[in-house]
């Protein structure tokens, strides 16, 4: 193998991830890019990604463009003498004067097996559409958005107890194989790579904040699959009279005939709601301002909290 020298594009943990084990292997990076730091928390200090924590701590160049569609973008890449731009997650848009820098050109490591889930969010897609595998895509980057000829993938199942958060472990995992087979023979794996089928490719679009809320009418298990699609990083949330909460963890529970929404029990084995034609019972939540607690905790502290009978609502005037 080769040892080639590597500028890392990457911002969040995910990527970071990535970074880490490049840094563990025989490959050079010579310097990173990540997205600018930005407010974060209750006091909205500016923070920095999970990638500049990481290359700060290596004593790594950090670059942090607000664009890399400036006239000198390219030469300012080109004095790194790099082999290869790895791209995790980065956050922009690399024009062809970027892709074209690099000796080998630049090479993505996109959380889905392409062309299914091109885009943003291509975990929570899968979880959310109910797929019971995915994977990571190596590929060789064109203009296009995740378009680009495939160099290797590794596939991940996806079990009923998955989430984003155990999901996405999973894929950094499978990305750090992957890349790492890609970087071994990459002239090789460029020279065999596979071109998509267009045809074939579907769409994960950036989760919107009101994907988030939860609409009873629903049958369960499509509910729960929106609950682990969006669990860490925008939670899935009803309405139950003043307060607004966040659900982390259910299961579908048996059929059931009641108005979607209603409470049917509330004790040590969960909060179980009814949907359409079935029932949710919940295991984890989280109130506004407190940590998340399981159902067993919360009403062994609060006994009459969820009275049987009443109603989660889909319906928030002003959420915060």
């Amino acid at each position: 193998m080769s040892r080639l020298r590597i500028v890392f594009a990457g911002t969040p943990p995910f990527a970071a991830g990535l970074l880490e084990a490049l840094l563990r292997s025989e490959h050079e990076v010579v310097a990173v890019y990540t997205q600018p730091d930005r407010p974060a928390g209750r006091g909205k200090q500016l923070q920095a990604s999970a990638v500049k924590q990481i290359a700060q701590a290596r004593g790594l160049p950090v670059l942090q463009p607000q664009s890399l569609r400036t006239e000198t973008a390219a030469a300012d890449l080109a004095l790194w003498h790099a082999d290869v731009m790895v791209v995790v997650a980065y956050g922009l848009i690399l024009p062809q004067p970027i892709l074209d820098t690099p000796r080998l050109g630049c090479v993505n490591v996109h959380a889905s097996l392409l062309p299914r889930w091109r885009g943003a969010a291509p975990i929570e897609r899968a979880l959310m559409a109910g797929d019971t595998h995915t994977g990571v895509t190596i590929m060789q980057m064109d203009k296009g958005l995740d378009t680009g000829p495939m160099l290797c993938t590794e596939e991940v199942a996806i079990t009923e107890d998955d989430d984003r958060i155990s999901l996405e472990s999973k894929l950094e995992h499978a990305g750090i194989r992957g890349l790492l087979r890609a970087l071994a023979d990459l002239e090789g794996f460029i020279l065999r790579a596979t071109v998509q089928d267009h045809a074939a490719s579907t769409y994960a679009a950036k989760l919107e904040k009101h994907e988030s809320l939860i609409h009873w009418d629903q049958d369960a298990q499509a509910i729960n699959r929106q609950i682990r699609g969006m669990v860490g990083r925008m939670p899935a949330y009803t309405q139950y009279r003043e307060e607004r909460i966040r659900l982390l963890k259910a299961q579908v529970g048996p059929a059931a005939a009641f108005r979607p929404g209603t409470v049917i029990s509330a004790d040590k084995d969960g909060l179980l709601v009814a949907c359409l034609n079935s029932t949710l019972n919940i295991t984890q939540i989280q109130l506004p301002g407190k940590n998340p607690v399981s159902i067993r905790d919360f009403v062994n502290a609060h006994r009459n909290h969820f009275e049987n009978g009443s109603q989660f609502d889909a319906v928030i005037a002003a959420a915060p």
